[in-house]
């Protein structure tokens, strides 16, 4: 057995695929390794915009949802990802392409994920407004696996 550490079992070609959180996607290891990347820098550098946004739905703080903030879900680095409602949450900026967004978001509806996109204006104007759709949204979308509660439930 090889005494890999996490980094270097992560790069391993041999892989098999969606094994562990964010692993697979028919992707070489090494772009994987790239997004990850990406995806971290994006977490420590985010624009004004997604701070707000991050600090109104991290910790469950918006109807008790969980969040991940860059999340990489195939070749794409997703702003917001609930994995529980299987909802994205993008913050659009000034140089977004909307050809290309229409391409991602088919992408990622591809996945069985839903899309949702607010502009920064909205995030930065309208709080209050965003969160709303975004709960809205939230309460539309069928759970994916069961909660904690339902677990727990489901064995008594």
């Amino acid at each position: 057995m090889d005494n890999l550490s996490p980094q270097q079992d992560a790069l391993r070609l041999n892989s098999p695929p969606l094994q562990g959180r964010g692993r697979g996607w028919g992707l070489s290891a090494t772009f994987l390794a790239e997004l990850n990347q990406r995806a971290c820098n994006m977490r420590r550098n985010p624009t004004e915009p997604e701070k707000r946004l991050w600090r109104a739905l991290s910790n469950g703080q918006l109807g008790g949802h969980k969040f991940r903030r860059q999340a990489v879900i195939g070749p794409y680095i997703a702003d917001f990802l609930c994995p529980q409602k299987a909802l994205v949450v993008e913050v659009d900026g000034d140089t977004h392409d909307v050809e290309y967004d229409a391409r991602r978001d088919q992408a990622l509806t591809d996945y069985g994920l839903r899309v949702l996109r607010v502009t920064n204006p909205e995030v930065m104007g309208n709080l209050h407004g965003v969160l709303q759709h975004i709960l809205a949204a939230l309460h539309e979308s069928p759970d994916r696996w069961l909660s904690a509660e339902e677990r727990e439930g489901v064995t008594e």
